[in-house]
C-alpha cells in the first residue's frame, strides 16, 4: 500500500483541504482514466434534509424533479436566481427517509440560509453536517470491481445509491470519466475507508486528476465553470440538472425561453492551450478573440495525454475555429 501520507502535496485555494497530489500526478491521472483511482473529495460540504415534506418541498425550489425520487435514487440540482442565473449547484440522494445534498467546499453555509428560508410551514429539518461526513470518489472503469474487491456495495447503474453499514452511502457516477462512485462516510473513518480502497488496488489520486478528467470531459464546476450570469444551458446542466417539465421554480421562466429560442448567449468550450510554460493562467482570465474579451477561462490543468487544456465560457457567435488568446497563452477550441 502507498504511503500517502509522506507524498500528498495540498491543493490550493478552496481545495486547500485536500491532496493535489501524490508525488505522479500524471501517472495517477493515467490509472484514473485507464484502471481505477480513490480521490479524496473531503472538502465538499454535505447537508442533509429530513422530514414527512422534503421530497415535494425541494422540487418545488429546486430545478430538478425530485418528488418522485425513490429510495437510493441520485440526481443533480440548481438553485436559481428569480432572472435564472445559476447560485447552487447540488448533488442529490434520497436515502432512508433523508436527501443528502452535497456541494462545493464553501457553498454549504449559502445553501442551508436558502433552504431554512424557504421551510415556511413544511415539516423538514435542513441541517449541515459537513463536519461529520466526508466525500471520497473511485474513478475508472475498473470502480465496480474495486469496491467489490473492498467489500462495499456497488449500485448497478449511475445515480443509484446503497446505504452502508455504519452510515453513509455508495453513489454510482457517470463522470468525471464514464464510471465512477462516490463514497459519503462518516469523517471519522475517511483515511481508513481511503487505505481500504488503495488495499484493495485502488491507486491513491490527488484532486489533479479529479480535475484532468473533469475538464477533459467537458463537465462544468460551480464557482470555476461559472459567473453571476451563467445560466444552465450555457454549460451543458439542462436534462443533468434541470428538468424541463417539471411545475414552477424560481428561474423557470428564462429556462424555458432559453430552450425554446435555441440560443444561449453563451456555450461551455475545452480549450488546448499552446503555452510552452508550466504555468497556467487563473481561473477568471479573460478569454480574447481579435483583442476583445469575448469570455473568460474556467479551470485550467496538465492532462497526462492532451497537455495543457482548460474549460472556458465564450460568446456563442465565437467560430469554432476561432485563434483565440488566453493570458498572453495562445488557445484553440476541440472541436465539438
Amino acid at each position: 500500500m502507498t504511503d500517502t501520507s509522506t507524498t500528498a502535496v495540498p491543493a490550493t485555494g478552496r481545495d486547500a483541504d485536500v491532496s493535489w497530489h501524490y508525488g505522479d500526478p500524471l501517472r495517477e491521472q493515467r490509472r484514473a482514466d485507464t484502471t481505477v483511482a480513490v480521490v479524496d473529495r473531503s472538502n465538499r460540504d454535505v447537508l442533509v434534509v429530513p422530514g414527512t415534506d422534503r421530497l415535494g418541498w425541494l422540487h418545488s425550489i429546486c430545478s430538478q424533479h425530485v418528488s418522485d425520487l425513490r429510495d437510493g435514487d441520485a440526481t443533480e440540482a440548481l438553485v436559481l436566481s428569480p432572472h435564472g442565473h445559476v447560485e447552487q449547484h447540488w448533488q442529490v440522494t434520497e436515502l432512508g427517509g433523508t436527501v443528502w445534498l452535497d456541494t462545493e467546499p464553501g457553498d454549504g453555509v449559502a445553501s442551508l440560509e436558502y433552504l431554512t428560508k424557504m421551510v415556511f410551514m413544511k415539516r423538514v429539518e435542513p441541517a449541515d453536517v459537513s463536519a461529520d461526513w466526508a466525500v471520497l470518489s473511485v474513478v475508472g472503469p475498473a470502480t465496480a470491481a474495486l469496491l467489490a474487491a473492498a467489500g462495499f456495495p456497488v449500485p448497478e447503474t449511475a445515480g443509484r445509491a446503497i446505504a452502508l453499514d455504519g452510515g453513509g452511502f455508495v453513489r454510482r457516477m457517470s463522470w468525471p470519466t464514464d464510471d465512477a462512485a462516490d463514497l459519503l462516510v462518516p469523517r471519522a473513518r475517511r483515511t481508513a475507508v481511503f487505505d481500504a480502497l488503495v488495499a484493495a488496488g485502488a491507486a491513491p489520486a490527488g484532486l489533479w486528476a479529479f480535475e484532468a478528467l473533469r475538464v477533459a470531459g467537458r463537465h462544468p464546476r460551480a464557482g470555476a465553470e461559472t459567473d453571476h450570469r451563467t445560466i444552465p444551458h450555457e454549460v451543458g446542466w439542462i436534462g443533468r440538472a434541470v428538468h424541463l417539465q417539471k411545475g414552477c421554480y424560481r428561474g423557470q421562466e428564462t429556462v424555458a425561453r432559453v430552450h425554446n429560442l435555441g440560443r444561449p448567449p453563451r456555450r461551455l468550450v475545452l480549450l488546448h492551450l499552446a503555452g510552452e510554460s508550466d504555468e497556467l493562467p487563473p481561473a477568471g482570465t479573460p478569454v480574447e478573440y481579435q483583442g476583445r474579451g469575448i469570455g473568460f477561462l474556467g479551470t485550467a490543468v496538465h492532462h497526462y495525454e492532451l497537455g495543457p487544456i482548460a474549460l472556458a465560457v465564450v460568446k456563442r457567435t465565437v467560430p469554432d475555429d476561432a485563434a483565440l488568446v488566453v493570458g498572453g497563452q495562445q488557445a484553440v477550441a476541440d472541436p465539438e
